[in-house]
């Protein structure tokens, strides 16, 4: 059995043996050392059913950790009879792990980190390359995740919400270290997506779609950031293009949208554009007015949104408009480097090179991601350069 279709059983047996009520640290330590065993013995004698042949020896470490933890408490030993494997689909066992790695005990650092350990099947190393973090730090985090699960009542795992943000949050951290975190989070979507019929839950599978089919566009041959507007169209994703509108247009005919279907909605638009000076404004804008709508202040709660639609302002009412809608955020976000950013493009868009110029720097001294500074930096002395 390959490494891939290895990693596939692994979360389906830890929920098999978390949900008939197994302890979620010593679940996943029998199921590593049922892991081990497998490496040894598959290769001359492959199981029939290796899900089976996993979870059957991870319960017998179970067993035999009890017993050795009684011995050592000078306890009677206790006879533990081995459950019946549960009798669930996949799709439920993997929904439950998911939901039971968002409980809401958890910080959202430790559910992200959690996640991806135990139903993405991810290493800590992996993980912590992932996050530019020393492994030993993001094995700390996951034990310390599995600790606070310990005892904990897995009747209320995390909600539906939760658990979306958490995918959204691995999606949204990037594509370093060695494993392409966004293509995780598209995986583990999916396997939602089959699990609930919620249109959210699909909302977010198209917009990362619809995002991700930009990636070969995203950087130049110097690995530098290439914004959407200068992006050659032809290297996108057509096919996950297509795959994230039809994803959309079965969540929006629920009639119940939420902001993932929302985003999801915008991306598409700009997908669906041959050319920057194509794309749709005016529905943009709408579906930025829908988004903002969704929060009682989004200026506070949700600054990317208001962000979007004063782009999105100034393109279909011109860029003074624009500018009038960041002046009236200035006081919450005007020490953002996002809201400098979109000055600076705003300001580029109505022909004033000198203050993009000095909206761009400003933006740049502000941003803590170092790719995204060294794009502003280049923005600034690209509009600077221009200036007669």
């Amino acid at each position: 059995m390959d490494e891939g279709a290895l990693r596939a059983l692994v979360p389906r047996v830890l929920a098999a043996l978390v949900r008939r009520g197994e302890d979620f640290d010593a679940a996943e330590d029998a199921l590593q050392e049922a892991l081990l065993e497998a490496l040894r013995v598959w290769p001359e004698h492959p199981p029939r059913d290796p899900r089976a042949w996993l979870a059957t020896v991870a319960t017998r470490r179970l067993v035999d950790a009890r017993r050795s933890e009684a011995a050592r408490c000078r306890r009677e030993e206790t006879t533990y009879a081995e459950p019946r494997p549960a009798a669930t689909e996949e799709g439920d066992d993997t929904l439950f792990l998911l939901f039971c790695c968002c409980h809401p005990d958890l910080a959202p650092a430790s559910q992200v980190a959690l996640t991806l350990r135990a139903v993405g099947g991810l290493t800590t190393r992996e993980i912590a390359d992932a996050f530019y973090v020393p492994e030993a730090t993001m094995a700390q985090r996951i034990s310390r995740a599995k600790r606070t699960l310990r005892g904990a009542s897995m009747d209320r795992p995390g909600d539906l919400a939760v658990v979306l943000r958490v995918l959204y949050l691995v999606y949204t951290a990037g594509h370093a270290g060695r494993v392409d975190l966004a293509r995780e989070a598209i995986r583990l979507a999916r396997q939602l997506t089959l699990a609930t019929g919620e249109p959210e839950a699909r909302g977010l599978l198209a917009l990362m779609l619809l995002n991700h089919a930009r990636l070969p566009a995203r950087l130049d041959a110097q690995g530098r950031i290439v914004t959407l507007d200068r992006q050659d169209r032809s290297l996108w994703d057509t096919r996950e293009i297509a795959e994230g509108v039809r994803v959309l247009q079965s969540a929006l005919a629920l009639q119940r949208h939420g902001r993932y279907q929302i985003e999801a909605a915008i991306a598409a638009l700009h997908d669906d554009a041959a050319c920057a000076e194509e794309t749709d404004w005016s529905q943009i804008l709408a579906w930025y007015d829908d988004l903002v709508a969704l929060s009682g202040d989004p200026v506070r709660q949700d600054p990317a949104a208001v962000l979007g639609r004063a782009v999105a302002v100034g393109h279909v009412l011109g860029p003074a408009a624009g500018l009038r809608e960041t002046e009236r955020l200035r006081d919450v976000l005007g020490e953002r480097h996002r809201w400098h950013a979109v000055r600076g493009h705003l300001q580029e868009l109505a022909g004033d090179l000198p203050a993009a110029g000095t909206s761009y720097a400003a933006a740049a001294n502000l941003a803590t991601n170092v790719a995204e500074r060294d794009h502003l930096i280049r923005q600034a002395a690209r509009a600077r350069a221009a200036v007669p």
